[in-house]
């Protein structure tokens, strides 16, 4: 087994459990890095709505039975036995009271009772396939075993060891790879607008942000290079790069009823909405859209219109190293969604972020970790 995160350890356990002889490779010195930095050190480790509908991929079904077979109740009742203290923060997100350092403890603890080999640090030099068993060269010598599963994951956080190592031996044993993208990322200004907005970092508003199908209500956040926050992180993995987003700078309010409602007079428009919005956001949004005027002198219509539907097209994204997951992956069709076994080349396993599976923000992908692993670790 090849990849020592969330998916490769879960994954591991339940293999070890099962009386299957596993080695757990990784390049990387310390374990489950991404694990101790999630939510905040404090890991939003599942979500218990967490249901196809929140994830994306080209077969938005695939998740199905992976969810069902190992779903947020299941997880909940390992940290239960672990007796690992949690809390819900908001909508369904689950987080550990103490530390991210409780769940890769846990981990650990189950890949032991399944008396996992550890090679760590360990690099994978190629693998191929030799008559019914893979052969896995390292840097500790080589490897022979009937099943291979590749949990590497994707391309986020390359500081923390991050490699398109899944993606390449995919398309080595024949399968398709949906193109990567950064997921769950803060999106870039262009120059004009950062000329706009930059001086806002740090100024927080509740939105609602639409991209095509995808709807999402919660704070943006406006940083010095773009925009950030639940609602842009959570729109950013639909977005294609081409097509501006669509945020409601006043999604409680019907704004052209509020704005006709006002007595026209000298009350510049800016000024009214900093009474919903915070002051400095409402005098650039004003100054940027040439309404720093009098109500009188507005056009109701265009102003209301305008600030429900704000349409901003980013430069771009942040990057992988900002991004909290990779979209994309192993494409999905040559995957059996109850067992995660490639198609092309019997004993191969692809799970985790390295599968064109991506969940929503708020613990979403790591359910996606913890399912998936479940159904190749009972596979092998």
């Amino acid at each position: 087994m090849i990849g020592a995160g969330a998916a490769g350890m879960m994954c591991a356990a339940q293999a070890g459990q099962r009386g299957r002889r596993v080695a757990l490779v990784d390049h990387v010195a310390t374990i489950g890095e991404k694990i101790r930095i999630s939510g905040g050190g404090r890991c939003n480790f599942t979500n218990v709505n967490a249901s196809p509908a929140q994830y994306l991929s080209r077969d938005p079904e695939f998740c199905r039975d992976a969810l069902a077979r190992f779903a947020p109740s299941d997880f909940v009742a390992m940290i239960e036995r672990h007796r690992i203290p949690y809390h819900e923060k908001k909508l369904g997100q689950l987080f550990c009271d103490r530390s991210a350092a409780d769940i890769i403890g846990m981990l650990k603890a189950e890949c032991e009772r399944g008396r996992v080999a550890w090679h760590v640090p360990c690099a994978v030099e190629r693998v191929r396939r030799g008559g019914s068993c893979f052969e896995i060269a390292t840097w500790r010598g080589a490897i022979r075993a009937t099943s291979l599963v590749l949990a590497t994951g994707g391309l986020t956080v390359p500081k923390l060891g991050a490699t398109p190592f899944a993606y390449r031996l995919a398309e080595q044993f024949g399968l398709a790879v949906v193109p990567p993208r950064p997921g769950l990322v803060p999106l870039a200004w262009r120059p004009e607008e950062l000329a706009h907005y930059g001086g806002l970092s740090g100024v927080s508003v509740e939105v609602e942000v639409t991209c095509g199908k995808a709807r999402f209500r919660e704070n943006l956040l406006f940083t010095h290079r773009g925009l950030s926050g639940p609602a842009i992180l959570q729109v950013s993995s639909y977005w294609d790069g081409k097509v501006p987003i669509a945020i409601d700078l006043l999604p409680s309010l019907d704004a052209a009823r509020w704005l006709a409602a006002r007595t026209p007079g000298t009350a510049r428009l800016d000024n009214l909405l900093a009474e919903r919005l915070p002051k400095r956001v409402a005098q650039a949004w004003c100054a940027a859209h040439d309404l720093a005027r009098p109500l009188r002198e507005v056009d109701i219509a265009t102003a209301a219109n305008a600030l429900k539907s704000w349409r901003v097209l980013p430069s771009g994204t942040l990057g992988y190293n900002k991004a909290e997951v990779t979209t994309g992956g192993v494409d999905t069709g040559g995957l059996s969604p109850r067992s995660m076994a490639a198609s092309t080349t019997s004993g191969l396993y692809f799970i985790g972020e390295a599968v064109d599976v991506t969940g929503w923000l708020g613990g979403y992908n790591f359910q996606w970790a913890w399912s998936s692993g479940f159904a190749a670790g009972h596979a092998v």
